[in-house]
């Protein structure tokens, strides 16, 4: 597992140093600004200075070298556009993405996994219940994120007004309690949190069913109805415990996915997030928080994976220990 983590982060490194830079146009274009009547243009000398500045002027193997002690740090330095510490804005960003992503995952979890195993249970017996779930989830699943968030934010908020069109919160806003603060930014997040949740939940559904019906082939299942033990006492005792384990691992797997894919989500509702961040530092040519941006968001869905491997081993183990 230690080989593949470090090959996977090598790369990471290498993708992440150059692909910024196989992008067209210049970041330094960027700091010339023209609104309205006032243009502020960089000189060749300010454009020198700051290629100095960032170390874009040095050989592209002493680049790369700079670049990967930087990331060991975690220290990517000063945004080029924003003119900020790149670690400050994305942790900044990344709580608004983390807080959508944790409950987006948390109430598709409990969903999907609800209706996986219900669908299971009723296989042999409902087969219409059963294949009308599985139709709906398997739509559900197809349906692209930024497709779906264009459908909700036009029927909801341009069309019914329901939810605000963009944004975390209200601009400026002043709130006299906790309630008000509550409502305002949970109706700016109810959009992209349902987007998420409707596309994860087919996962969860497939995942839970799959899982219900192989554990209840098992032949330990069929041992416990012959001790005449009741159909509540094996379904939790037996059957939930040991079905549980895998979909456990995949809440920590797909944490990382939504996490990547929460970028979409983000842009199609302007949400103040990692994802938005990512694209404007991509749109500006921002090369320093590109690079901080994509390689935090691998760290961490490479950490999640990790994690969830770790989590199916060892609950694996423990099931299997407890039905011998």
């Amino acid at each position: 597992m230690i080989r593949k983590i470090i090959g996977t982060l090598i790369v990471v490194l290498v993708i992440n140093f150059f692909l910024p830079r196989l992008m067209p146009g210049d970041p330094f274009d960027f700091l010339s600004v023209e609104e309205g009547n006032v243009t502020v243009t960089l000189t060749e000398d300010q454009i020198e200075f700051y290629r100095a500045y960032y170390g874009m002027d040095k050989p592209l193997g002493e680049q790369f070298v700079d670049y990967v002690r930087r990331a060991i740090t975690g220290d990517f330095g000063n945004s080029i556009y924003y003119n900020r510490p790149v670690r400050q804005m994305i942790i900044e960003r990344i709580t608004w993405t983390f807080a959508l992503v944790v409950i987006s995952l948390f109430v598709s979890c409990i969903i999907g996994t609800a209706f996986g195993m219900i669908s299971a249970y009723y296989t042999g017996t409902k087969k219409f219940l059963d294949g009308m779930l599985i139709r709906i989830m398997t739509i559900l699943s197809e349906v692209p994120d930024f497709m779906l968030g264009l459908l909700m934010l036009f029927i909801f908020s341009a069309k019914l007004k329901w939810f605000p069109l963009s944004g975390g919160a209200t601009a400026f806003a002043e709130y006299d309690n906790v309630l008000e603060w509550f409502i305002d930014y949970g109706t700016h997040a109810a959009l992209p949190c349902l987007v998420l949740i409707l596309s994860s939940l087919g996962d969860f559904f497939l995942l839970g069913r799959q899982s219900m019906i192989a554990v209840l082939r098992e032949p330990y299942v069929e041992t416990a109805k012959a001790k005449g033990l009741s159909k509540r006492r094996v379904m939790i005792n037996h059957v939930l415990v040991n079905a549980f384990s895998p979909i456990i691992a995949r809440v920590f797997m797909r944490l990382g996915m939504m996490i990547g894919g929460a970028v979409l989500v983000e842009n199609v509702f302007a949400y103040p997030g990692v994802g938005r961040l990512m694209r404007e530092s991509v749109s500006l040519r921002d090369y320093v928080m590109i690079q901080g941006v994509f390689f935090y968001v691998a760290i961490l869905v490479l950490f999640f994976n990790i994690l969830a491997d770790l989590i199916y081993k060892r609950t694996n183990k423990r099931g299997n220990h407890e039905n011998l």
